[in-house]
């Protein structure tokens, strides 16, 4: 193992001072772990420590999962990418456009010019957005007393697209829409599938929607930072019997366990000689499918969630089949065209298929985008690259 000391001087100040609870990181190349370490507590001002096997809700790194699951099934001639979804989940012809909000309050909408399709929902482009970005779709939720994503009831998927689908970038409830896809054409429910033809065959046995006895055991709490800074746990859980399992954000796991999911997209579809995707698949998720569209600032509308979020300033930034595309080389060291994204309290993975090499950060903490938690992400990837 390179020496990579300086990460753990690095992460062991950030919970001395309080900055943090806690951390697990990690990262493996084709020739197996590179780093792995884990910091601090998993409750700050308890002293159950941090682990590897740690488990921590890595929301929306849950799709991924969602799309390799979805693309599976596109292999199979079960999913097509091009045509309606609506055909597969009815529902999704019940969408309508947000065009504005009459003077008493209630929305106004219309038929979208076109129809939603599996590749919108994969790139965040069907016109579906997150309250937490959206102050119209707080105010649509207001008005139509709509309840929030995180209630996994089939009502939060019911809320308007902003634009035409395929007009713009908009991240949003697109990969949940997806996984009610993939429930649909394979005639399982997402924890089943996911168990069966991804988590299974990688050996990923601490990844779930529900926690086992023994998962509740190693969770860590979820954090809020205030704005002194100052940190506080906060009474967060996802439902424990949801109306839907949230294909766009619902799984707990850990680091080893995503890694394993990584590093199988790293190699092309395949990881110990289990094969989960095809080579092409793999491929065509890492190629940009947003055409002349772009990532903008994602402006928060509800700030204790998120702050804004600039990824890369300054460099265009595409979408593949649900992963983010740096163009550049990034100033960490990481290859231009790798694939990334991220979970709300704070959880960070990249894939490089260039110079074979993918990592992951895992902390509990909101907001989103925290300032501590990216330094230290960017610091912990910056060290990884120097010991290739």
């Amino acid at each position: 193992m390179p020496s990579l000391k300086s990460i753990d001087t690095i992460f062991s100040q950030a919970v001395e001072s309080k900055k943090m609870p806690g951390i697990v990181a990690a990262a493996v190349t084709d020739n197996g772990v590179l780093y792995e370490g884990a910091f601090g507590t998993r409750e700050i001002g308890k002293n159950t420590p941090m682990t590897l096997d740690t488990v921590v809700w890595i929301a929306s790194m849950t799709k991924a999962i969602t799309a390799t699951a979805a693309m599976q099934l596109v292999e199979k001639g079960k999913l097509s990418l091009e045509r309606a979804a609506s055909e597969v989940v009815a529902e999704l012809a019940q969408a309508k456009v947000l065009e504005g909000f009459a003077p008493a309050g209630t929305p106004r909408l219309r038929a979208p010019k076109r129809p939603i399709t599996l590749r919108h929902l994969l790139t965040h482009t069907a016109g579906y957005s997150y309250e937490i970005w959206s102050q119209d779709i707080a105010r649509y939720q207001q008005a139509t007393n709509t309840p929030g994503i995180t209630t996994c009831t089939n009502a939060a998927l019911t809320t308007p697209l902003l634009f035409d689908p395929g007009d713009r970038w908009e991240y949003g409830i697109n990969i949940d829409w997806a996984g009610k896809m993939v429930e649909a054409a394979s005639g399982q429910k997402l924890d089943r599938y996911f168990q069966e033809n991804i988590f299974g065959p990688l050996g990923m046995q601490d990844t779930s929607f529900k926690l086992s006895p023994s998962q509740r055991g190693r969770l860590a709490s979820v954090h809020q930072r205030d704005d002194k800074g100052a940190l506080a746990p906060i009474e967060f859980a996802l439902p424990e019997n949801p109306e839907f399992l949230m294909g766009g954000g619902g799984l707990y796991g850990t680091a080893r366990d995503y890694l394993a999911f990584a590093q199988m997209i790293m190699q092309g579809g395949t990881l110990k000689g289990v094969q989960v995707l095809r080579r092409e698949t793999v491929e065509q998720m890492a190629q940009s499918h947003i055409g002349s569209l772009e990532i903008g600032v994602m402006k928060t509308a509800i700030p204790p969630l998120s702050n804004d979020v600039e990824l890369f300033p300054g460099m265009s930034k595409k979408w593949g089949l649900s992963f983010l595309i740096n163009t550049q080389t990034a100033p960490t060291g990481r290859s231009a065209g790798s694939l990334a994204w991220a979970g709300l309290a704070n959880t960070y993975f990249w894939i490089d298929r260039t110079k074979r090499v993918c990592g992951i950060f895992l902390s509990q903490v909101l907001p989103f985008y925290d300032h501590t938690a990216i330094d230290l992400f960017g610091k912990f990837e910056t060290e990884v690259y120097r010991a290739l």
